[in-house]
């Protein structure tokens, strides 16, 4: 069937733009990927612009805006017009007329598919980076988003979707032929955003609230170690601070006290003394700092060791692993200072050896998917382990369970990724990962994480942020991901977050991937900001950081 296009955009009066028409095309035309990015600016520009009306969606600009603003966007119209007819006439005469029926080319018989990511942080927008380059997907959404994923263009942002509203969501992807969402953040999953999405028939990257109880709390995700025989560091539940206290001064410190709940990334407190233990037992079920996140704590084992990051899909009964990483969970450099939720990462992790890497799947991924499975609570979506690898026996054992992808650990991880991450994301939602294998480029990868000053603690919002596209073109692989950043008035990028941007670089090795972090890190102008100097210092010699 020849393909039939009428004109991308129409343009009337000064204040008036016309998108396409409902029957924009007749069959199913096979356009590359420049012609489905020009459309889909089209279609987003207008639609940012004002409220379609009518058959023909005839766009009104919306009232307050000014000559000037007027102006800019009839001429970035006009620009998108120029550019998509230029497109499609080179692609015209190349490919005048297409079958509907052909299948011959491997990318026409891909699965083409809608993804909504939910999140608004520096991973959702690694995911957004990562599926907008995945052959197999037409269009990506992003809920909430933030203001860099938008202007990157990586996601639609949809920043009024409540994602703790499952009706809304669901109503969302009804709306917009959504055929798979990721769930980003792990509060929207224990919730139970999952359940309502799968039981709506929406394929859905994330667990049951049930199986996210493996983040969740703690002491469930201790118990399943103890059933089921995966290697964690020793420990003990307590609700009442003076039993917590005894239990304490008979192990003496270190010592590890973490809230069993969800408490944003700082519900874990090294105590180097018996004074930090019982302050930190007095913080969390006497002061309740932590609300119903502290009400009960577990006191663990002090492992000495280093710490890495593992991360597999699962599919309910089988999974896959990553790539290694390794982040930085300490404010300050040489791993000083208070946790945060992460400052810094790099992929691969040179401590996670292949055969170490084989040895946490056996020991440690396997069980806990047979026993979520044996429990009656499938695990569907992406399992983050934290590991120690103990020092005296060389042999990793569990920290913690995650139940969605890092951050920062995902935007080192997405840079590297060769593979279509839609279709194997999709996959592990239809339960099959067997015999998925991944695609990963063989450098590295850095992320310096841009935090706000104060942060863990305290921080001023509103710090404007500079020079971050001329960052971005310090080395062709750099890419900034954006976490807590938002527009002023001026259209000027500021900080709304603790953690604010990830600096991202990939090289042919670790020491290239840092050299071109850091050089871009150094070109943004940014006065309310901070972050660490010696990301990657296990890995590499200490005199590069001199």
């Amino acid at each position: 069937m020849a393909v039939i296009i009428r004109c991308s955009c129409f343009f009337t009066r000064s204040n008036r733009l016309r998108s396409p028409p409902s029957d924009h095309f007749s069959g199913q035309p096979h356009f590359n990927g420049k012609l489905h990015s020009l459309l889909f600016e089209v279609e987003e520009f207008t639609s940012s612009f004002g409220n379609a009306s009518g058959g023909r969606k005839c766009i009104h600009l919306r009232s307050n805006l000014n000559k000037s603003e007027g102006s800019q966007c009839i001429t970035k119209m006009q620009s998108l017009h120029d550019n998509f007819s230029e497109e499609l006439s080179a692609h015209q005469k190349s490919e005048p007329s297409v079958s509907v029926d052909s299948r011959n080319d491997a990318e026409e018989s891909l699965e083409r598919v809608v993804v909504l990511v939910v999140g608004g942080g520096g991973r959702e927008h690694a995911l957004c980076h990562a599926l907008k380059r995945s052959p197999s997907c037409d269009r990506v959404f992003c809920a909430p988003g933030n203001a860099g994923i938008s202007s990157s263009e990586d996601a639609t942002c949809i920043s009024d979707l409540d994602i703790f509203d499952s009706s809304a969501v669901i109503a969302f992807c009804r709306q917009w032929g959504v055929g798979l969402v990721v769930v980003g953040p792990e509060a929207p999953l224990v919730s139970g955003l999952a359940n309502n999405l799968v039981k709506a028939g929406i394929p859905t990257f994330g667990p049951s609230s049930e199986a996210a109880a493996l983040e969740g709390s703690k002491n469930f995700m201790k118990n399943l170690c103890d059933k089921y025989n995966i290697p964690t560091a020793k420990y003990k539940t307590f609700t009442d601070p003076s039993a917590a206290k005894e239990y304490i001064l008979e192990q003496g410190a270190p010592i590890v006290i973490k809230a069993d709940g969800l408490a944003a990334g700082k519900g874990v407190i090294v105590a180097m003394t018996l004074e930090e233990a019982y302050e930190a037992v007095d913080l969390m079920l006497v002061k309740n700092v932590f609300g119903s996140a502290g009400c009960c704590i577990i006191v663990e084992e002090f492992l000495e060791g280093e710490e890495a990051s593992f991360f597999a899909l699962v599919d309910g009964e089988n999974a896959i692993p990553l790539e290694s990483a390794q982040d930085h969970k300490r404010v300050g450099d040489g791993d000083t200072g208070p946790n945060t939720g992460g400052m810094g990462a790099y992929s691969p992790a040179p401590i996670l050896t292949k055969e170490l890497q084989s040895i946490v799947m056996e020991s440690i991924i396997l069980p806990t998917v047979e026993g979520m499975s044996a429990e009656g609570c499938k695990f569907v979506g992406v399992l983050f382990a934290g590991l120690m690898i103990e020092k005296k026996s060389g042999l990793p054992k569990l920290i913690e369970y995650n139940v969605r992808f890092g951050d920062p650990e995902c935007q080192v991880l997405m840079v590297r990724l060769e593979s279509d991450l839609a279709q194997v994301l999709l996959a592990a939602c239809r339960g099959e990962l067997t015999g998925v294998t991944l695609d990963w480029s063989p450098g590295s990868a850095m992320v310096v994480v841009m935090a706000s000053k104060g942060y863990p603690g305290s921080y001023e919002k509103g710090t404007v942020i500079e020079n971050l596209e001329e960052s971005e073109l310090v080395a062709p692989s750099v890419k900034i991901f954006h976490a807590g950043t938002g527009l002023d008035s001026d259209g000027n990028f500021i900080a709304t977050g603790g953690r604010v941007l990830g600096v991202t670089a990939t090289g042919k090795d670790l020491a290239e991937a840092r050299d071109r972090a850091y050089q871009a890190v150094e070109e943004i102008k940014w006065s309310g900001g901070f972050y660490r100097r010696d990301i990657g210092w296990r890995a590499l010699p200490l005199k590069q950081f001199c």
